[in-house]
């Protein structure tokens, strides 16, 4: 059987985060989404918080540095020693980097990629439903817009990198919750990486 270390990529809006939690649900590992995190402390208030939310509220992401910490922390805690599914890092190649070196000097490296892929109209469909279901501010025109540009320059092409390794998954991300669950589930037991 094959270690769960596991990311989960897709625009915004292609359901990674709800994907992502049932997956490393169904596997036993943390879901570790550095989006999470980030929205957990500007809730609380924290100087992490305060800088984070100032950064979101622009529509810009988090810097590399900062990002690459939080996350090298999550991954030494306990729970994540035998697996983990990251969603939201690494986002673009300095951050695969930091992640190669933080798992390579443990022994490790990502044994799969699951990519979620969903056409831009649907994932601004997605993002405005969720701005009116949710509000959140992070969800107007502009910033759905922006965030879709980072993604498609920025983060699109660290799959190429996972490609090279032949640990990518494309899966359709259009469909019932069921639907794509059990794709990425079927991808991923291919792979020998099951519960």
């Amino acid at each position: 059987m094959t270690a769960a270390r596991l990311l989960i990529v897709g625009p915004q809006g292609s359901g990674k985060g709800t994907q992502g939690v049932r997956i490393a649900e169904a596997l036993g590992v943390p879901a570790v989404s550095t989006g999470d995190v980030f929205r957990a402390n500007v809730k609380e208030g924290t100087p992490l918080g305060q800088q984070v939310k100032a950064i979101i509220d622009g529509g810009d992401l988090v810097p590399d540095e900062l990002t690459s910490a939080i996350v090298r922390d999550r991954l030494a805690q306990d729970d994540a020693a035998g697996g983990f599914l990251l969603d939201g890092y690494p986002r673009n190649l300095a951050q695969v980097a930091d992640l190669d070196a933080f798992l390579s000097s443990r022994g490790e490296e990502l044994t799969g990629v699951i990519e979620l892929v969903v056409p831009r109209e649907e994932s601004i469909a997605r993002l405005s439903k969720r701005a009116a279901e949710q509000g959140r501010g992070d969800d107007n025109a502009e910033s759905i817009a922006k965030r879709l540009s980072i993604y498609e320059n920025e983060t699109a092409p660290i799959l190429d990198v996972f490609r090279e390794r032949g640990i990518v998954d494309q899966i359709d991300g259009v469909g019932s919750l069921d639907e794509i669950t059990e794709r990425i589930t079927a991808a991923l037991t291919a792979r020998g990486i099951t519960a």
